[in-house]
């Protein structure tokens, strides 16, 4: 046998010069294709559980909230449900909702900033700030009927503390005050509302360089410099998103404001669920105009989040 056959038979039967080894060579990248999708599908793979999760949980319900809200009773198309959402005790429970959650989110937002800053000062002892994160996170799950029945012990007519107080001299109920009202809830869900924005801001504040203090500081700025033109730039982006996060934990609240006020006061939540389990009339329709009404404030108050992070991104750079 010749050296140019066994080279013919090497490079699979076709003659040298004919594209032999390009078929050699395509023939060893197809063989290679394989494993790369299968590498892909193997990520993708991964990614089914949440996707499922999402789906079956956010998704699917979602569209379904969306579908009954504008259905009748009979079941055909109707606007029935979607025209009572603007009066009447409706209407107010929106109101009463986002003043809820404005006050709490500010309240929280603030308070939960502040103690974070004062955490990672210099001179702060070491061990503060694990002791603050771990009761945050504590804090930040301990909502529901134990948050209220806490504060109730707490707060309530014949709380703990309102009695110390009456023992003082200060009469919480003469000055105004009642855990069962607009001013209970606020302070109830800013128990929860602040340790969350601390654990949000806490890596924001973090990534607060100190070249940029020492490059202010070289440019005859002082602390008041810094935190208008430099500090407060970069983090309000992350100050917005996380009080935007504390809306919606306190507009979408349900145990709480339902076992401390008791229908007391009329929030949205607590109207759907009067609504579908038949305490005021048993009409699942009006409940899931309700569920809608609340997905579009929660998208409009993403919207101006979204709005708010352009703009200061902008002007940051």
């Amino acid at each position: 046998m010749s050296t140019t056959e066994l080279v013919e038979e090497e490079a699979g039967g076709l003659p040298v010069g004919t594209g032999g080894g390009g078929g050699a060579g395509s023939a060893r990248r197809g063989a290679a294709a394989p494993p790369r999708r299968r590498r892909k599908w193997l990520a993708w793979l991964g990614a089914v559980p949440f996707l499922a999760y999402v789906a079956l949980f956010l998704l699917i319900p979602t569209v379904e909230v969306i579908v009954n809200a504008f259905r009748g009773t009979s079941g055909s198309f109707s606007l029935a449900n979607v025209r009572q959402l603007t009066s009447g005790q409706y209407a107010s429970a929106y109101v009463a909702s986002i003043k809820v959650s404005v006050a709490t989110a500010l309240t929280g937002g603030l308070l939960g900033f502040f103690v974070a800053w004062s955490t990672l000062q210099r001179g702060i002892p070491r061990a503060i700030r694990p002791i603050v994160t771990t009761f945050s996170g504590v804090a930040a799950n301990f909502a529901g009927i134990p948050l209220a029945f806490a504060f109730v012990a707490t707060l309530g007519t014949t709380g703990v503390v309102t009695v110390l107080l009456a023992h003082m001299g200060l009469n919480l109920t003469a000055a105004g005050f009642t855990l069962y009202g607009f001013s209970g809830l606020v302070v109830v869900y800013t128990y929860f509302q602040f340790p969350l924005m601390l654990l949000i801001i806490i890596p924001s504040l973090e990534g607060m360089r100190t070249e940029w203090r020492e490059a202010t500081a070289s440019l005859g700025g002082g602390a008041w410099s810094f935190w208008r033109y430099v500090g407060l730039p970069i983090l309000l982006p992350s100050i917005a998103s996380a009080m935007v996060l504390l809306f919606g934990s306190a507009f979408s609240a349900y145990a709480t404001p339902y076992a401390l006020t008791s229908g007391y006061i009329n929030l949205v939540p607590v109207l759907i669920g009067s609504v579908m389990s038949g305490n005021i009339v048993a009409n699942p329709g009006l409940g899931d105009a309700l569920a809608l009404g609340m997905i579009l404030v929660v998208s409009v108050a993403v919207a101006i989040y979204v709005v708010l992070q352009r703009r200061v991104s902008r002007w940051a750079r």
